[in-house]
């Protein structure tokens, strides 16, 4: 038992610690992630706003250099967005990091 144990969590730190060094994505391969990301039907569906930051987290994980940053900005507004008591200075500061990630994206994904 004791040597199963030590078995399942040394397995347990290796595949943590290979999770934390996944290699970066390039420019190209995180825009073609995101394309395949579905944006909620309206814009004050907190569901849907829920579930496009849960579909970005995993992108903005292994993102390419240029778009970990905006892609950290739109997860952080839609995480203060769907809050039930959302800090409204928190939440205008963050819009314009919002507005400036997708800006950001435009650029380098050319949509």
């Amino acid at each position: 038992m004791k040597k199963t144990l030590t078995v399942l969590i040394a397995a347990g730190a290796l595949l943590g610690a290979a999770a934390c060094s996944a290699p970066s994505l390039s420019n190209e391969e995180t825009c073609a992630r995101i394309q395949n990301v579905s944006a909620p039907k309206s814009g004050t569906d907190k569901p849907g706003m829920i579930r496009l930051a849960n579909q970005i987290r995993p992108i903005e994980a292994t993102a390419s250099v240029a778009l970990k940053a905006p892609l950290q900005s739109i997860v952080d507004f839609l995480d203060e967005s769907t809050k039930e008591h959302a800090d409204n200075a928190k939440l205008q500061q963050l819009q314009a990091e919002y507005t400036s990630a997708f800006q950001k994206l435009n650029e380098v994904c050319g949509q």
